[in-house]
């Protein structure tokens, strides 16, 4: 069976364990070595050639510190949700391409990356949701800006479900990136084999970073040598690097993150876009959508599980496309002539007198 065309629980191959202690990065751990030839070419790439600046938001009343990646200064915020087993950086390199136009915010999610929280192995869907709603909460208060969800596999599964509540009244858009309901819950008897087929051990980062892109589960170096080492700890009693994210066992909560995702994503009353790299993905409810003109949807060629990693400058460009004919600003829906409102304050009233 061709696991590329699982595309969208626990994702292809990548990813795995984690310990009880707040993680850092695999870096933190980094054994001493001496650079090869071989070795080199798959180096890791430090974040902050792609990223402006990283960020730790501890959430109130609990021990959960959730780790953003951002960039820009500018335009509405596309927030970043990645897909199981990989981490904020997973969108690094298209990142510094949308930093031109909009501003990004890359989280990792509960049990990923530099995540820690009270209970990594919760990958339930609303706990998923309900952190991104404390991070966006933590950041912005009670006025965020125009927010553009885009969400890769797992991350798309949450940021449908967010869209779908209809709460984020600043959410001015939906990107959801290679998840189909149909494709997924087909695939979900087949996740634990591929988890358990992945090469779980790996002497060096740049074995691993080696080993993702030679078995297919990433087709961009770059990309690569950025997003791996963070999805890695180093196990000291094995004296060897392990996944992060122990979605093997996080099996309970996969049927919950793609049941109902189509008629959710439909649902959802902002603009969508859906980005798939296959045709065969669109199950009856998204086609009949797509036929409808519910949704935007382009199928990128030559490109993996990961289109955001494989190929981000096209990602970027699709992403700041959608932003533009949609007229996204920083504050929403931008209508040409019509003034932005002046905030309340600034027209001499107080706060209370604007509520009521």
């Amino acid at each position: 069976m061709d696991s590329s065309k699982l595309g969208s629980v626990p994702e292809e191959e990548q990813h795995r364990k984690e310990s009880n202690k707040p993680v850092v990065s695999a870096f933190a751990s980094l054994p001493d070595r001496r650079p090869t030839k071989s070795s080199e070419k798959y180096s890791p790439l430090d974040w902050s050639g792609f990223f402006d600046r990283e960020e730790d938001v501890c959430i109130p009343d609990s021990n959960d510190v959730f780790h953003l990646y951002m960039a820009g200064t500018e335009g509405p915020v596309v927030f970043c949700l990645h897909g199981g087993g990989y981490s904020g950086l997973s969108f690094a390199l298209s990142a510094s391409k949308i930093k031109e136009k909009a501003r990004v915010v890359a989280m990792d999610l509960r049990g990923h990356g530099k995540s820690s929280t009270e209970n990594d192995l919760d990958l339930s869907i609303e706990t998923m949701c309900n952190d991104v709603f404390a991070v966006l909460k933590a950041l912005y208060g009670d006025s965020p800006p125009a927010i553009v969800l885009a969400g890769h596999s797992m991350g798309g599964s949450v940021a449908v479900h967010i869209a779908a509540k209809k709460t984020l009244r600043s959410l001015a858009g939906l990107v959801v990136v290679d998840v189909v309901e149909g494709t997924a819950m087909a695939s979900l008897v087949h996740m634990q084999k591929i988890l358990s087929g992945r090469m779980q051990h790996f002497s060096s980062i740049e074995k691993a970073i080696e080993w993702s892109v030679r078995g297919g589960s990433l087709r961009n170096i770059d990309s690569a040598r950025v997003s791996i080492p963070t999805t890695l700890k180093y196990d000291d009693s094995k004296n060897c690097y392990v996944y992060r994210a122990r979605l093997e066992e996080t099996e309970q909560y996969w049927r919950g993150w793609y049941e109902g995702l189509s008629e959710k994503f439909l649902s959802s009353p902002v603009p969508k876009l859906l980005l798939l790299s296959g045709t065969d993905r669109l199950d009856r409810a998204l086609t009949i959508g797509q036929m409808q003109g519910k949704f935007q949807m382009v199928v990128v060629r030559h490109t993996g599980h990961a289109i955001q990693e494989d190929v981000p400058d096209e990602f970027a460009t699709l992403i700041i496309n959608f932003i533009s004919r949609n007229r996204i600003g920083p504050h929403g829906v931008e209508i040409p002539g019509l003034a932005r409102p002046k905030p309340a304050q600034a027209q001499g009233q107080s706060p209370a007198q604007t509520k009521s």
